[in-house]
């Protein structure tokens, strides 16, 4: 999802490579995008600039870089993850589960609103809302 959301904001098309770790994405055929959460280092950069060739251009977006001279890397631009994305993240959750309640059996009317006028006057948009069907017809 991260790698995901960084493609949209820096106008690249999310679509990941099955082959290549480093493509998360693409701009255009010799553009692309890479997104991780580790610290790189100049190894790293250096392997990531080997792999990606002389034809081909890659911007990386990671938490945190250790290495100087980046000149020396014409094919990679490398840029932090900024701050507020990070902060939007769910770091160290196992899964993602939602709490589902039942719906209410079919045919069943539903519960007036607490707050409903009974004297046929206005009704809130709250209130408008719970009486509607759940798949708009009345047929099953």
């Amino acid at each position: 999802m991260l790698a995901e959301a960084l493609c949209k904001l820096e106008g690249f098309t999310y679509a990941p490579s099955e082959t290549e770790f480093w493509r998360h994405g693409h701009s255009t055929e010799s553009d692309f995008i890479y997104v991780t959460t580790q610290t790189l280092t100049r190894d790293h950069l250096a392997d990531l600039s080997e792999r990606v060739g002389d034809k081909r251009t890659l911007l990386v977006l990671c938490t945190a870089f250790r290495a100087k001279g980046l000149e020396e890397f014409p094919n990679l631009t490398v840029k932090k993850i900024p701050k507020t994305i990070q902060h939007r993240c769910e770091w160290g959750k196992d899964d993602y589960s939602l709490e589902i309640k039942s719906l209410p059996a079919a045919g069943r009317e539903p519960d007036p609103a607490p707050n409903a006028p009974s004297n046929g006057g206005p009704r809130s948009r709250r209130s408008r809302i719970s009486d509607m069907p759940l798949f708009g017809g009345d047929d099953q």
